[in-house]
């Protein structure tokens, strides 16, 4: 044995003896969190093993869990909790196992706990602030803030408040904070991430940050996973997923990394790697809501159909494929061409839409996105809806949805998603409204209490709105918000300007810069024309909110009483007084339904139409109308307004029979043979009139053997059906040239 290889097995032996050494006289979790935080990944586990040793469970408990030994963690922490009950600290540590493996509501219970044990315990104060951000919760913040109130030195917290100003598109809070928390500690990873991903969301190079992440720990794949965060956030999910690759390589058992990498590529419109990815995480563990659901909806895929052309691509579940996809492939067709005139450009390959009758499984798509209660959602060219069938008659109208998610592929497409989501959300709440009339939701009560209460942000702030809300319905109104400046911007200025607008961002522009070089003006300049020119519109309806509830109730129940003079009465200037306002117990079907009961159909008739108009959406009320209108001998009305209800709830036999009927004597061939088949494609009792009427339809339209087709199909559900027989003989007659 030569010399150098003797020094090496006495330096080896020796440092194995200090290991050892330093064990005998028990090692702590910090030291153990210490040597993985540095990637020293065999020494760590050997650090971890030694506190299974450990006398105190609360020791115990970190070693299994540094070891992922989760389930022998839970169980030491019980017992550790059980031996001290008033020890806030086995409460926080125990929480934070239980966030890290996807179990929030338990976590948050302990942290209170702990709270209420030690008021000034700056750890669960930050438990709290971690699960709230979990859910896009505006309390992550003041959970953040109270932590670092508590203990200002608290590097966790520091960077937690970093993501979460980001996530706020408040970059200058964020490099504030993490700059923070790099003070205290010059190994702050999570605050070298944040600063990369600052960099990078303004497409400069993040390089420089992350070297430093990997001067301290080569195998950190979490500084990548949380820029492939903001990435996603920021909507731009190819360079999410290749961030997520660079996590899985730094470290690829970073289970989290590779579940999040599935569900990004389910999101772009892939099946085969979101299930190899998917899988391995699942297989090894990792097991939380989007990873178990994300397979489910995989698994589910073989129930639907896919339809395919050169520009779209439609999946729809086969149960209502039938039915629904001539309607979808109309709408999606009208709107590609629409907005490809209207912003000058073409979409470089097909779009997907996906229409999901399981609001669960739409729910999926959208697991780790911010914007709660959402119908649709866009990723790229990949577009996800609710279907029709899986909300409440009313509730919703695809239409809109469907024209509000193609608006963003246009201009998430044109601005290579460097668009501010105020200015997305905006354009895509405008771009509805301009369809058709009554299409655009209407304003809520909730907007119009913002309104009088001046809670609507800055133009410059506007996207604050949308990620963390800071009053429940701060959602809402930030669409709201961002429809109306779109508005206001073509009112004055035309739609030139909206389309040099969306230049702008392509050009990497600001909001402040974007309106400055545009419309001439500075932010604070242009939100107070703005605000002006809203509440011309709006403040008077704001200011006798309060009156016009109280009145509404009033006429609620004189409508209930039956009690119909007073409703005609009184309801006119309820209605005037807020005009918009069409959801549930509103003034227009109160007035309706006294018109109807006085005998005064014409007088209902003219006020559902106003309904219709300003964007009531009830099909009964709707249906009512068509009623109404042919009874008044104005079918073309009848029909139009029957055809409304197609883009709010479809899966309605009666709707389609009685559409079918008014095409065919309207002689509208194509909405005739639709509406027909959309009969059929609800499987009705009655084949023989649904067959018979199709027929007739393409016997209509010149088509003779899809006419003999469906005849035949009538006369073998019901043999002696005589209109079928009818019609028969004279396609047959006609065949023969008689």
């Amino acid at each position: 044995m030569n010399g150098k290889a003797r020094a090496w097995i006495l330096g080896a032996a020796l440092a194995a003896a200090l290991t050892a050494a330093t064990f005998a006289r028990a090692a702590t979790p910090e030291e153990c969190q210490t040597q993985r935080k540095h990637g020293h990944n065999d020494q760590a586990k050997t650090c971890f093993e030694s506190l299974t040793q450990a006398r105190e469970p609360g020791i115990r408990a970190e070693g299994f869990w540094g070891l992922e030994l989760y389930q022998d963690a839970n169980n030491e922490f019980r017992t550790a909790v059980a031996q001290s009950p008033a020890n806030a600290n086995y409460r926080v540590r125990w929480g934070r196992l239980m966030h890290e493996r996807f179990n929030n509501k338990d976590a948050a219970d302990l942290f209170q706990e702990a709270v209420e044990r030690d008021p000034k315990n700056a750890q669960a104060y930050l438990g709290l602030a971690l699960v709230s951000a979990d859910g896009f919760d505006n309390k992550a913040v003041e959970e953040a803030k109270k932590a670092l109130e508590i203990d200002p030195k608290l590097v966790e917290a520091h960077e937690l408040m970093a993501n979460l100003a980001l996530e706020n598109s408040d970059t200058e809070a964020a490099a504030a904070e993490a700059d923070e928390a790099l003070k205290i500690s010059s190994e702050a990873l999570d605050a070298m991430a944040v600063h990369a991903a600052i960099e990078i969301l303004a497409d400069r190079s993040p390089d420089s940050w992350l070297a430093k992440v990997r001067q301290v720990n080569p195998t950190y794949g979490e500084a990548y996973a949380i820029v492939a965060h903001h990435l996603m956030l920021n909507r731009r999910y190819d360079d999410s997923v290749a961030y997520l690759r660079k996590a899985i390589e730094a470290d690829p058992k970073l289970w989290s990394a590779r579940s999040e990498l599935g569900i990004n590529l389910m999101r772009l419109g892939k099946e085969e790697e979101p299930l190899q990815q998917l899988e391995l995480s699942y297989d090894n563990g990792y097991r939380d809501a989007a990873t178990v659901n994300s397979l489910r909806l995989l698994d589910s895929y073989k129930n639907f159909l896919t339809f395919r052309d050169d520009t779209t691509i439609i999946k729809l579940h086969k149960k209502e494929a039938e039915l629904l996809l001539p309607y979808v492939q109309a709408e999606l067709k009208r709107s590609i061409a629409t907005y490809e005139k209207k912003y000058k450009m073409k979409l470089p390959g097909p779009v997907q839409v996906e229409v999901y009758p399981d609001h669960e499984d739409f729910a999926v798509r959208t697991l780790g996105m911010p914007g709660l209660g959402a119908l649709g959602v866009t990723f790229g060219e990949v577009v996800a809806l609710d279907s029709p069938s899986g909300r409440p008659p009313g509730t919703y109208h695809w239409g809109e949805t469907l024209w509000h998610e193609m608006s963003h592929v246009f201009i998430l497409t044109a601005t290579n998603n460097r668009v501010p989501r105020w200015f997305t959300e905006g354009l895509a709440v405008h771009e509805e409204s301009l369809v058709s009339p009554g299409w655009g939701d209407r304003v809520s009560p909730e907007i119009l209490i913002a309104i009088r209460d001046k809670k609507l942000l800055p133009i410059a702030e506007l996207d604050r709105g949308f990620i963390r809300p800071e009053y429940p319905s701060q959602q809402i109104v930030s669409y709201f918000q961002g429809g109306k400046i779109l508005d206001y911007i073509k009112d004055r200025w035309g739609d030139d300007k909206i389309l040099d607008m969306v230049h702008s961002y392509a050009q990497l522009k600001t909001t402040p810069e974007a309106i400055q070089q545009n419309l001439g003006m500075s932010p604070e300049d242009f939100d107070k024309a703005f605000f002006e020119w809203l509440y011309n519109d709006l403040g008077k309806t704001a200011a006798s909110f309060d009156e016009w509830r109280n009145r509404l109730k009033e006429l609620a129940q004189l409508a209930k009483d039956k009690n119909w003079d007073e409703v005609l009465k009184k309801g006119e200037e309820v209605r005037l007084m807020y005009p918009d306002y069409v959801e549930g117990a509103n003034a227009y079907e109160f007035l309706s339904e006294a018109d109807v009961a006085k005998g005064d159909k014409k007088a209902a008739a003219v006020v559902l139409a106003e309904y219709a108009k300003i964007g009531g959406r009830n099909p009964d009320a709707l249906k009512e109308l068509a009623s109404l209108e042919q009874e008044s001998g104005d079918p073309k009305e009848a029909a139009v307004t029957l055809d409304r209800i197609n883009y709010i709830f479809p899966v309605d036999e009666d709707l389609h029979r009685r559409l079918c009927e008014l095409w065919y004597e309207q002689k509208n061939q194509a909405g005739d043979i639709r509406e027909c088949n959309a009969v059929l494609a609800m499987h009705p009792l009655d084949q023989a009139s649904a067959q018979f009427n199709a027929a007739r339809a393409y016997a209509a339209a010149g088509q003779q053997d899809k006419a003999r087709d469906h005849l035949l199909a009538s006369l073998e559900a019901a043999p002696g059906y005589r209109p079928a027989q009818k019609l028969l003989l004279q396609l047959e007659d006609s065949a023969k040239g008689k």
